[in-house]
Order: structure tokens, then sequence, then C-alpha cells
């Protein structure tokens, strides 16, 4: 039996490869930073061929650190950014534009005039999205819209998109494979969750040529193997999946009810609904989860736009701590926030409220109040975040959640977990490794190869490393969030319009 599988996980700053073994353990892993591009203001791009070269880099590095040879690798998985788009010729390899990241809001006009022309409840309804900037439909069009010639050469069948996976995939396979996963497709905007195909609608609204769309696959498949010459051995590429499904998966939420958050830079909560993909009325996402062959689930989403990026607000803004370990020490060293409450909402606030002009706010504060309170602050407001968001799936969804598995940097506060388990009623739960969006993706490729024989081979492998339990006086909570719903009320429509 090969020894290794191979996660790529491409994220909007940096790649990373690792291998990890049998039993879910990392055995090496690689890192590379690439450019951030801001052209305008607003705007994001990557150099689609700088991402391929960190990639192969830090593949061929994670390789070389276990002196092995790339015949002890089973398969490979892929995780990535999400909607994050790239234009290339089907030819030459070559992108015609960089990629625009999902960040990038240059196409916030155009998601305005989408909606002036009656298509937002029919998106809504056919792809489980908000129509957004955020997703991949109007970055393919600026693209045709703007990039001399492009448009004519899309229509002549000479132009290709793919999301990150599907630009790796065609790199690793040399240009013999264009493809991408359900999960990927479901955030491009452009894809029917239900019918599981691209929408003649939609792309017909957009004027973006069908023939330039990659084939849609599960998650866990054998999409094709890597070309002898780029990492030196034929291995299979045989999973994919967008970074939360990944995450998804990797915490072995596989059943309806399961559900993960991540702590990263912002927030993302995911639940599995089960085999229906089902509607949201609370401004929540609908999207596939990371499945295998033959079966297709579904999950929503909420996200949190600041969470991580908080503690990096009180560490180079407010310079009140020198890293993100400190915020720990600072938030146990007071019993609480001697009554204040931080709404981090600097660039508006997401669900439940959906409030672009709220702004972020710092309420109930006294002569008492010092640096510890801040950073104490801070730290709550991912855990009320996190609550919002999870009463209303638990109120679409008809599901109550009984345990919550976390993962991302964040995670690793103790007392941020504690708070969150807490305010929440219900255990949080901390597993061994929480890099499960790389773990994710090498599940997935493993079960396609028979690395690991099915999903009950992977949960044997999820292990524990902590669990928080609740421990505070119901009343007490109820009169913590109570206050934290007054504070965000005074954040709401700050900017005025």
């Amino acid at each position: 039996m090969k020894k290794y599988v191979m996660a790529l996980d491409q994220g909007t700053t940096s790649c990373r490869s690792i291998l990890f073994d049998v039993d879910g353990r990392i055995c090496s892993m690689a890192q590379k930073e690439f450019t951030q591009i801001y052209p305008h203001p607003g705007w994001v791009e990557h150099d689609p061929m700088e991402i391929w070269s960190s990639q192969l880099a830090v593949s061929i590095e994670a390789i070389a650190k276990l002196g092995i040879s790339p015949m002890d690798i089973a398969a490979i998985g892929i995780t990535n950014q999400r909607e994050t788009t790239v234009v290339w010729n089907r030819h030459t390899g070559v992108p015609v534009y960089n990629a625009i990241v999902w960040q990038c809001r240059r196409t916030a006009e155009r998601i305005e005039q989408l909606k002036a022309d009656g298509m937002e409840e029919y998106v809504k309804k056919t792809t489980g999205l908000i129509p957004d900037a955020y997703f991949s439909a109007s970055k393919v069009a600026w693209i045709l819209d703007n990039v001399e010639g492009a448009r004519k050469e899309a229509e002549e069948g000479n132009l290709l998109f793919g999301t990150i996976d599907t630009w790796l995939i065609w790199q690793l396979t040399r240009g013999t494979v264009h493809v991408t996963d359900y999960t990927n497709a479901a955030r491009t905007m452009m894809f029917d969750i239900n019918k599981l195909c691209w929408d003649d609608k939609i792309l017909d609204y957009f004027k973006i040529p069908k023939c330039m769309l990659p084939k849609v696959r599960a998650s866990s498949y054998v999409y094709g193997y890597t070309e002898p010459t780029v990492l030196g051995g034929s291995i299979p590429i045989s999973g994919a999946a967008g970074d939360q499904q990944a995450s998804l998966f990797g915490q072995c939420c596989f059943n309806q009810g399961d559900i993960k958050n991540t702590y990263g830079t912002g927030g993302f909560i995911l639940m599995n609904i089960g085999e229906e993909a089902g509607e949201s009325d609370n401004g929540l996402l609908i999207t596939i989860a990371a499945s295998l062959a033959g079966k297709v689930q579904y999950a929503v989403e909420g996200s949190i736009f600041v969470a991580g990026a908080g503690v990096q607000w009180l560490r180079d803004e407010m310079q009140l701590v020198k890293n993100a370990a400190e915020t720990e020490e600072l938030a146990l060293s007071v019993p609480d926030t001697n009554g204040m409450y931080m709404v981090p909402a600097f660039t508006g606030i997401g669900a439940p409220y959906w409030d672009p002009y709220a702004r972020g706010t710092a309420v109930g504060i006294t002569r008492g109040c010092n640096k510890a309170h801040f950073v104490r602050a801070t730290l709550e407001s991912m855990v009320y975040q996190s609550r919002d968001i999870i009463e209303v799936m638990e109120k679409e969804s008809g599901v109550k959640v009984k345990s919550l598995r976390v993962d991302g940097g964040a995670s690793r506060n103790n007392f941020l977990m504690q708070f969150q388990s807490d305010i929440l009623g219900v255990e949080v739960l901390r597993p061994d490794c929480v890099e499960t969006t790389a773990l994710g993706a090498a599940y997935l490729a493993g079960i396609a190869v028979g690395y690991w024989k099915d999903l009950d081979d992977i949960c044997a492998h999820w292990t524990l490393e902590r669990t928080f339990t609740p421990s505070m006086d119901p009343d007490h909570r109820d009169e913590l969030v109570h206050g934290w719903h007054r504070a965000v009320e005074k954040s709401l429509g700050w900017v005025e319009k």
C-alpha cells in the first residue's frame, strides 16, 4: 500500500502542500505566500501563473522533506479559495487576465443591474446564493467584456474558465483535464444546485459561452493523473472541494444536523442539511457539501465577516497586543468585559442583520474599562456572531444543534472556545488536527482510490483533542446575549445612505 495522500491547500494568501498518512496525521508540510495585487480600491487580483508555480514548488518541497518518491503517494486532493476566477487560452494555457479574487468588488454595479432586471429570486432559487460580486459569474463576464478580443475568442471556443481547483488540475495534467467538483461549481452563481448542471438562463444573462465551462464531477472522483514530468510520476488526482466544504468533510460532518465553525480571518459556519437543498429566508447561503460519488448532500452556510480579522485589528491598528496568543492571557486576566461590547462591523454586518451601512461600534464603556476588557470584548464578538447564525440555522432546518466542531487558527484559543460553549449551551469539540480543510481534501482523494475504505474508516481516525462543556448559568447567558443584541442595534445604519 502506498504510504501517503497529498493535499494541495490553495488559499487566498498562500499555497500549502501537506502529506497525510493513513491515520490522518501530518507527515510533511510546505507553505509559500504569493503576491496580492490591488489595481484599484476594492479590486483584488492574483497572478494565476504565480499560484501554479507556488503550488508546484511547495508540493515538490513537501515530498523532498520526507525523502520519498512520488510513487509513495496514493492520491492528490485539492482544496481551494472559492469563487476566484481564471480565464485562459485552451491552446496555449496562458491566462488572458489575472485571476479575479473572491474579495474583489469591481462587479458590484453589474450585480445591482441583475437585481434591477428582476433576476435576483431566480438566482437564489437556482443557485442557492444571494446575488453578489463575491461569486464567479460576474467576474467571468467582466473579463470577457474588458479584455480586448476575449469575447470573440470565447465564442470561438478558444477560452476556458475555471475556479482555482480547475486551474490546478489543468496544470497538473498538462492541459488534458478541464473539470471541477460540485462544491466549487456551486459557488460560481452559474450552477443549478438542484439539477446539478450549468444554468442556461444565467449564462445567457451574463453572455458566457457554455463551451468555456468545465465538466462537473463529485468531490471524490478520479479526475485524471499528473503528467509524469510535473511531479516525477503519474499520481491520481481524485479529490477536490472548496475550502469550507472540505473543512466540513474533514470534520466528519456527514449527517444531517452536523455543524462546524472555522475561525479564520472570517468565520464560516456550515451545517449539513441532508439530501434536499431547501431555501433560506434569512440571508444564509445554500450550497453543495463535499460528498462521495453517487451521493449529493447540501449544506447551509453563514459567514462572519470579522473573526480573526478582529484580532489582527487589535494587533496592527490598535496595537493592544503583539500577537494573537496574547489575547487569551488578557481575556482571562479580567472576569468579564466590565459591561462593554464590541461589534466589529468594520465593513457592514452580515446574517441575520444584513446591513452594509453598519460600522464597528464599542458600547458600554466606563472609566473602569481597560485594554483587557477591549480584547475580551473583541474575542466575545466572534462567539455572539456565531450564535446569531446558528440560531437561524436551527430555525430554518428544524434541527437542534447538539455539539459544534471547530477548527481554524482561533480555535486554539481556550478562552474563546469555552465562551463559545457557554453562549451556545452546547459542547464544543476541538479535534487533534485543526488543519481540517487540507485533511478533508486528503480524505476525499483517498477514498476514491481505496486508501481509506469508506466514511466509517475516516471517522475512526477523527480524534478529539478537547471538549469544552457549557458551565454558564442560563439566566446570565440570556442577559449577555440581550446586551449583544442591543449593541448591534447601535451599530446599524451608521453610514448615511
